[in-house]
């Protein structure tokens, strides 16, 4: 139930937030989606960090880690819109998408990690 919870809450979130920033962003590059991952991967990050001397109550990590990170984040719709740039013949804005979801969401997971140090 907690997965669900927090799945459904991170997709409201997701689908609130991609619409508000495709109003100011009307380009074919999916800035919206970028920004999602990169926030969920913070969040999840600060979630980890917080909880790693303590192991978290399982409840907490189911709604909070799976749910709603797992909600939040969306790679399949990263998958489908870089396929989509490459599809279109926009190879280097796939190949950007790419590199910047990597390094990015990775990079700012540690970095939300090292922030509750």
């Amino acid at each position: 139930m907690l997965v669900f919870i927090g799945g459904g809450s991170g997709s409201l979130v997701r689908y609130s937030l991609s619409k508000l920033i495709s109003n100011y962003y009307p380009f074919s590059f999916p800035l919206a989606t970028l920004v999602i991952n990169i926030l969920a991967s913070l969040v999840l990050g600060l979630f980890i960090g917080l909880t790693a001397k303590d192991l978290p109550n399982s409840n907490l990590k189911l709604l909070i880690a799976v749910g709603f990170c797992g909600g939040f984040s969306t790679f399949s719709t990263f998958s489908n819109e870089t396929l989509q740039l490459f599809r279109s013949g926009q190879s280097n804005l796939a190949l950007l998408n790419i590199v910047l979801s990597l390094l990015l969401c990775i990079g700012v997971t540690y970095l939300g990690f090292l922030l509750t140090k």
